[in-house]
């Protein structure tokens, strides 16, 4: 099996890729299945997580590049800022993790939330896309934060 134990910040041509879902983006041990069909596994430092186009690097230096997986999302766009700033204070406040690009942001697809976002005067559209979430203030270089620093 290829044993990935690296990742590397460096521009280097990929010698095949390996598309993931955030989830398993976010995971040092993981068993992998390369886009060209071989297995593979993910043997990292703990803590380390992958976003779309990073580098892994593999015992025997083969290269993979990684690739955001189509997600079932929910995006929402508009020119208004505040509008947009409100329904990330909304959904921020349910340590939803969102995505935020101008004048768009996108979260995991959830009809309950589609809902507060429609009630706030935003339209929400339906698509699947790779999801590249904010790390968070305490967050580093992570894309998802499941745990936080403060009490309810």
């Amino acid at each position: 099996m290829i044993r990935f134990i690296r990742t590397t910040a460096a521009d280097i041509p990929a010698d095949v890729t390996l598309t993931l879902t955030l989830e398993q983006r976010t995971r040092c041990r993981l068993r992998v299945m390369l886009d060209d069909g071989r297995e593979a596994g993910l043997f990292l430092p703990r803590g380390t997580v992958l976003h779309h186009g990073d580098a892994l690097i593999a015992e025997d230096g083969l290269v993979a590049r990684i690739i955001a997986a189509p997600e079932p999302l929910s995006r929402v766009e508009s020119a208004d800022p505040l509008l947009l700033a409100r329904a990330c204070y909304h959904l921020g406040n349910r340590h939803v993790p969102l995505q935020i690009d101008p004048g768009r942001l996108s979260y995991r697809q959830d009809q309950v939330l589609d809902e507060m976002v429609r009630g706030l005067g935003l339209e929400v559209s339906l698509v699947d896309a790779g999801f590249e979430p904010e790390s968070g203030a305490y967050g580093g270089q992570g894309a998802d934060h499941s745990g936080h620093a403060h009490e309810h």
